[in-house]
């Protein structure tokens, strides 16, 4: 990741950070041009997400799957095993 000074440009470096959560991220940083100096405060935040991750989605349905009634969960593993000897 690059950074540039919001004075003068330069190049810049993230001088130390600070996690406040995993989102949310707070990146000290100096300007490399010694005739400016410049010291700042940048965020790194989080956004939104493009495509979910799929170790993501296995917890999410293992998850799900966890909560039915035993009944349930054998009906769909039935139903699961008869979709793959068709």
């Amino acid at each position: 990741m690059r950074i540039y000074c919001t004075t003068c440009g330069s190049k810049g470096r993230i001088s130390s950070r600070e996690e406040l959560t995993k989102a949310f991220v707070k990146l000290y940083c100096q300007c490399l041009d010694a005739k400016c100096g410049h010291t700042w405060v940048a965020n790194l935040t989080f956004s939104h997400t493009l495509r979910p991750s799929a170790q993501q989605l296995d917890v999410l349905l293992f998850d799900r799957l966890r909560d039915l009634p035993p009944a349930q969960q054998r009906e769909l593993f039935d139903q699961l095993g008869k979709q793959a000897v068709a």
